[in-house]
Formats: structure tokens, C-alpha cells, sequence
């Protein structure tokens, strides 16, 4: 269980975010939204621990973070505004990497599967740089499935998208919630999930 409690953040003398308290149990999917520059994607940088907050705590499975922070980093996938995949590799040369990185037991043929029905697999000996926007979308969104970790952190996983895409990550989504994993994301739309709490961070402006 994910616990965020009582999250300050500001930059600049400007307060971003205040008094942001979120709980995400097994099988909980946290939605958040509000208007450009309201603090989301802040806010999920804070959760994965790349930026600290001015005060407030978080815990995982009861145990404050900062005294859990082996625990919490391997069981934690997160996505955001910045690929990770390198631009010199092949698709299939950054999953390779990928999955030596995080010990995947994802299997080859498991691999091209994934690749064909995302619409990859005519690429997957093409440069990353070479790739649109939405097909380095597709290959990071990979990174779910290759990592098996339990809380998915996602900052606008549907941008850049086609429509059989999109329903493709929320069954994707749907399937990992019913493994008792857990997801929080940010996006201006709200997608068609099973028990979805949508959070919006301006009323805690």
C-alpha cells in the first residue's frame, strides 16, 4: 500500500502543491488531474523520489520510504516526461537492455508478441531517433511488462496514441489491477478503468 501524506512542495517562493494526502491500496488506481502547471507531474517526480518535498511523508506497506527505500524503489515502475530508452539503440536493442537491467523473465517470443500488437515489430531493428513520438511512447509503456513491479507510476501515458493503442494500455492497466497491483497517473482525460478515484489537484490549491 502506497500512503502520501501531507506533501508540500513549492519552487521559487511559489507553493505548488499543499497538503496533498493520497492512499493507493492492491488493486487501487489513482487518476490525477487539474489544469497545466497544478503540480501533477510534480507530484509523481515527489512519489518516485526524484524530487523531496518541503514537508510530508511517504510510506509503502507502512514503513516510511526514506527507512524503505531498496523496498520501495524495486517494487516501483515509473514513466514520465523523459524516455529512457536511448535514441542509438534499436527497439529491440533498448529491450534487451531492459530486461538485463531488471533480471525480466519475459521470454523472446513473449517479446515479439508484445511488439506485433503494438505495431512495433516491422521496427524493432530501427534506431529509436528514427521512431515518431507515439512509437517511443509504445516502447516505453513496454517497460510494464518487462519490469513486473507492483505500483505503476505514469505521467500521460495515453498522449501521442492511436485509439486501438490507448485500449490496448488500459486493458494492460486493467490487467495488472486485477494482480493487485497498483497505478497512479496523470491525464487530461479520463479513461474507461473499474473503480478509478480521480484526484483533482487544483482543490488543493
Amino acid at each position: 500500500m502506497l500512503l502520501v501524506n501531507n506533501i508540500y512542495f513549492s519552487r521559487q517562493s511559489k507553493t505548488i502543491l499543499k497538503d496533498v494526502n493520497l492512499s493507493i491500496p492492491p488493486k487501487g488506481i489513482i487518476h490525477l488531474t487539474g489544469n497545466n502547471g497544478v503540480g501533477k507531474t510534480t507530484l509523481l517526480k515527489i512519489i518516485c523520489k526524484i524530487l523531496n518535498p518541503d514537508d510530508g511523508e511517504i510510506f509503502w506497506n507502512g514503513k516510511n520510504i526514506k527507512k524503505n527505500h531498496y523496498d520501495y524503489c524495486k517494487n516501483i515502475t515509473f514513466i514520465l516526461d523523459q524516455n529512457t530508452s536511448n535514441e542509438n539503440l534499436t527497439v529491440y536493442e533498448n529491450i534487451i537492455f531492459w530486461k538485463k537491467i531488471f533480471s525480466s523473465q519475459i521470454k523472446i517470443n513473449e517479446i515479439e508478441s508484445i511488439l506485433e500488437v503494438l505495431g512495433l515489430l516491422e521496427y524493432k531493428n530501427t534506431s529509436t531517433i528514427h521512431l515518431s513520438f507515439g512509437e517511443i511512447k509504445k516502447l516505453e509503456l513496454i517497460r510494464l511488462i518487462i519490469e513486473q513491479k507492483k505500483l505503476w507510476i505514469l505521467d500521460e501515458p495515453f498522449i501521442g496514441l492511436d485509439l486501438k493503442s490507448v485500449e490496448i494500455i488500459i486493458q494492460t492497466i486493467t490487467n495488472h489491477l486485477e494482480l493487485n497491483g497498483m497505478v497512479i497517473f496523470t491525464s487530461h482525460t479520463l479513461p474507461t478503468i473499474p473503480n478509478i478515484n480521480t484526484v483533482n489537484l487544483e482543490i488543493n490549491e
